[in-house]
């Protein structure tokens, strides 16, 4: 039974992949379409195969314990609808845990992304009868639309180098493993291009009409309920980006004022409400992270809630989010890829500081926007995560928006002339 619906599905799926009319406005072809997502059903079987077998050693149970929490959460819509439909708006801590927003227990908010995600699942076990790799097809169409929003806005803004952004945005291994299986990845990458795609658009079209607030509000609402820190990370970038669409002539210092102004606020904001004590906030996440020690979690050094101690450890967060996994951390496959990866993302990176083109005129704030949001994003990872397969999972939602950025920005010909031996000093872009 479970073969007969996975083989149904996934020719149903392939067959909508082609008919839907957001992807086929990317200008991909239907067979690539058909291809980009039969290696999303791939990693995501991948994915779950990893999870059955090496869960524990990889870091990778929690797929599978979405699952079962999923099938639980189907019998009780069959059995109880009112419970199912009203869980989740009961605080079980007694409105302690509303009060909690970035807390790591004891909090509505951190349980409020994995409830969200098993009752995500359990509707579509509606339709699986509950079996696990039927849903990954499922998940595999569902957690296209983050990609193709993504690419349609690259290949907007570099559309002389389509096949070069098919790569970038589709196909960086570890974004393409870790948001095509059965996590919560997926959705939030699909909640962030959900965001840039229709700002980015609505600054194109100079109309912010209700098509295009009602997707930044869903792409919003996706990060709030799924991963609620990068909600907080991710707006100081779209109000710089907003303000540098603007007045263009300040792109730079309008993405630097909103910075630094946003982090004044946030070593201050508690002197006016404790509540706002974000320092602490992110002092406690890296302390529950250094308590709930697993195979690839590290010694780092730990954080005080002062502007002091972030600033020494800084450094450090960014060496662990954008460096490790080095060589030398490798304990299995996952890790290898993860260490492999990181040394070609390093190097593309050398590559666009040596060759880079820096010559986009009407998006450039776009790339201002993926850079800020993404290296933000970096530093607070390495400052709160020291297990190095969640710091891997973490920001592989990031990575399209760092590699598309550095991949379309680097003079490509002129690295092809300078291996072949037709390189001339003056070709290089300073």
């Amino acid at each position: 039974m479970e073969y007969l619906l996975f083989i149904g599905y996934l020719v149903l799926f392939a067959w909508l992949t082609t008919k839907t009319r957001f992807f086929s406005k990317t200008g991909l072809s239907n067979p690539q379409l058909v291809i980009i997502f039969l290696l999303k059903v791939i990693a995501g079987i991948f994915y779950g195969w990893m999870g059955h077998f090496y869960g524990g050693f990889a870091q990778m149970v929690d797929t599978w314990n979405f699952h079962h929490n999923s099938l639980i959460e189907y019998q009780i819509l069959q059995n109880n609808p009112k419970e199912y439909f009203t869980t989740l708006f009961i605080d079980p801590y007694d409105n302690d845990g509303i009060a909690g927003f970035f807390a790591s227990k004891n909090s509505y908010w951190n349980d409020l992304k994995s409830n969200v995600f098993t009752k995500t699942l359990s509707i579509i076990d509606i339709f699986s009868f509950g079996h696990y790799y039927v849903n990954v097809v499922f998940y595999a169409f569902i957690s296209l639309f983050g990609p193709m929003a993504f690419y349609r806005v690259m290949t907007d803004v570099f559309p002389n180098q389509k096949n070069l952004l098919l790569v970038t945005t589709f196909l960086v291994p570890s974004f393409l493993y870790w948001s095509s299986g059965i996590h919560k990845e997926g959705l939030i990458f699909t909640g962030i291009a959900l965001i840039i795609y229709h700002i980015y658009f609505a600054h194109k079209e100079k109309k912010f009409g209700i098509k295009r607030w009602t997707g930044i509000i869903l792409g919003l609402f996706i990060l709030l309920l799924l991963r609620n820190f990068i909600l907080v990370i991710i707006i100081p970038a779209v109000i710089a980006w907003v303000i540098s669409n603007q007045w263009p002539q300040y792109r730079l210092a309008s993405f630097f004022s909103v910075y630094l102004l946003c982090v004044v606020a946030f070593f201050t904001l508690r002197y006016a409400d404790s509540r706002l004590d974000f320092p602490q906030a992110v002092v406690s996440k890296q302390l529950a992270f250094i308590n709930n020690v697993g195979h690839s979690s590290i010694p780092i050094r730990t954080l005080e809630p002062t502007a002091i101690s972030f600033l020494i450890n800084a450094p450090q967060a960014i060496t662990l989010s954008s460096v490790r996994p080095y060589p030398g951390d490798v304990h299995h496959l996952l890790s290898l890829a993860a260490a492999v990866e990181t040394e070609l993302i390093l190097l593309l990176f050398l590559l666009f500081l040596l060759f880079r083109k820096w010559k986009v005129t009407f998006s450039k704030n776009t790339l201002y926007f993926c850079v800020f949001f993404s290296i933000s994003l970096l530093l607070a990872i390495g400052f709160s995560v020291n297990n190095l397969g969640a710091i891997v999972r973490y920001r592989s939602i990031i990575l399209p928006l760092l590699v598309g950025v550095m991949s379309a920005q680097t003079d490509w010909k002129t690295i092809t002339e300078f291996f072949s031996g037709k390189y001339k000093k003056s070709q290089v872009t300073n």
